[in-house]
């Protein structure tokens, strides 16, 4: 029977698919306005969004899976090192856990009788929870972070690549741009919801990362075109 995913691990997969949709649409909205700005043609633009999706979802889908077997790995060295000290320095690994929850708040006596009770049942977890931040044994899927990034990059590219050959040429690229601007919007947005940060901040951070490479793509598309 497979193991049933943590809430911590679904986040993760949830933040590798909304950071896929956001740089799918902003590098496919780079590629294409830029494209505009410098040719009319829509063979042209299309294909060099395509072009864009396709390099970018092979990108994204095995840096995500690189990134995340990197951080298991850094996690499984931490519980190497931490079998070790356990080993080599139970009590000092005993007083660590203890300080840091006396360090929460919790009165001496209580710290004592918590760290006692955590670290009989399970002293690989209680440290390494304690002194690395992360539970033992819920490691982000590195398959499902490619899939997922894989899935959602080609899907926020689809926009901006649509926008920009189906509206008509007089308004394609102010269009483009106003529905890039809205989708930049509602991704910064709940990425800002999954990591518990300020929405404002996220959505105007996101906003102005993908206006900027519009304008700047469009600028040298128009310098090269002109």
């Amino acid at each position: 029977m497979a193991k049933k995913r943590s809430l911590s691990q679904k986040i993760n997969v949830l933040r590798a698919s909304v950071m896929g949709a956001n740089d799918g649409i902003v590098s496919v909205a780079g590629i294409v306005i830029g494209v505009a700005g410098a040719t009319s043609n829509n063979f042209a633009i299309f294909i060099s969004g395509i072009s864009g999706m396709l390099a970018g979802t092979v990108s994204m889908a095995m840096g995500e899976w690189v990134s995340v077997n990197t951080q298991k790995d850094s996690q499984r060295h931490a519980i190497s090192l931490q079998k070790a000290a356990l080993s080599s320095a139970y009590d000092d690994e005993f007083n660590t856990v203890k300080h840091k929850l006396m360090g929460d708040g919790i009165s001496p006596d209580l710290a004592n009788q918590a760290t006692s009770e955590m670290m009989t049942k399970d002293p690989i977890k209680t440290t390494v929870r304690q002194k690395y931040g992360f539970n033992v044994g819920e490691y982000t899927n590195p398959l499902s972070a490619a899939i997922a990034s894989m899935i959602s990059f080609p899907t926020g590219s689809i926009l901006p690549l649509l926008a920009i050959t189906l509206f008509p040429k007089t308004i394609r690229i102010p269009a483009t741009f106003i529905a890039v601007v809205i989708a930049l919007a509602i991704t910064g947005y709940t990425a800002a919801q999954l990591g518990n940060a300020n929405k404002t901040r996220g959505m105007m951070r996101n906003l102005v990362s993908g206006i900027l490479t519009m304008l700047v793509t469009y600028t040298i598309g128009t310098l090269i075109g002109s």
